[in-house]
């Protein structure tokens, strides 16, 4: 899917083999918007959880041509202000950073999820200080509807942009 004029990337289903992907993103750097770095334990319960979603989906973001993984993206659903919606969550690889591949995956992450049905809405909370995140929003298409305190994860609360996308712009 090309969704920048640039790089081309692949939603791929999250699969049993794709732990590895969990344990290079579990570093402080990665996590320092997240409450740190999860347990071993932590990280297969996470694990299970992606691959037994019942409502959305996790992926593994490869670049379209070289097959390379450069990161993952999801939806779920949440319990927000406004009832239960998607939610979505991004994880791009340090060596992949800086390039907008996690708003191509984003942007095409929104196209699954219209084409999925269900909520009419698709939000991101990102961290209100981690600029790269709430910038990813901004160049994927979201609307920043304004800041929430949001529980991520359990027992770590922190001050968030709540960006939407709707779904179903044609509807009133």
């Amino acid at each position: 899917m090309d969704h920048s004029g640039g790089e081309r990337v692949r939603l791929v289903p999250w699969a049993q083999g794709d732990f590895w992907l969990l344990e290079r993103a579990n570093t402080p750097e990665m996590t320092a918007h997240l409450g740190g770095p999860e347990s071993p334990e932590k990280l297969a319960d996470r694990h299970r959880r992606y691959l037994a979603l019942d409502a959305g989906r996790m992926y593994r973001v490869e670049l379209e041509g070289t097959g390379e993984t450069v990161g993952s993206i999801g939806y779920w659903e949440h319990e927000g202000a406004d009832g239960t919606v998607w939610e979505t969550g991004w994880a791009v690889l340090p060596g992949f950073q800086g390039r907008g591949l996690a708003a191509v995956a984003a942007r095409a992450l929104v196209e699954v999820v219209r084409e999925a049905g269900g909520h009419r809405s698709l939000h991101a909370y990102p961290s209100a200080d981690h600029p790269a995140s709430n910038g990813v929003c901004r160049r994927a298409g979201f609307t920043l509807r304004g800041q929430v305190d949001f529980e991520y994860p359990k027992g770590h609360w922190l001050r968030s942009n709540d960006w939407a996308v709707d779904l179903r712009p044609d509807e009133p």
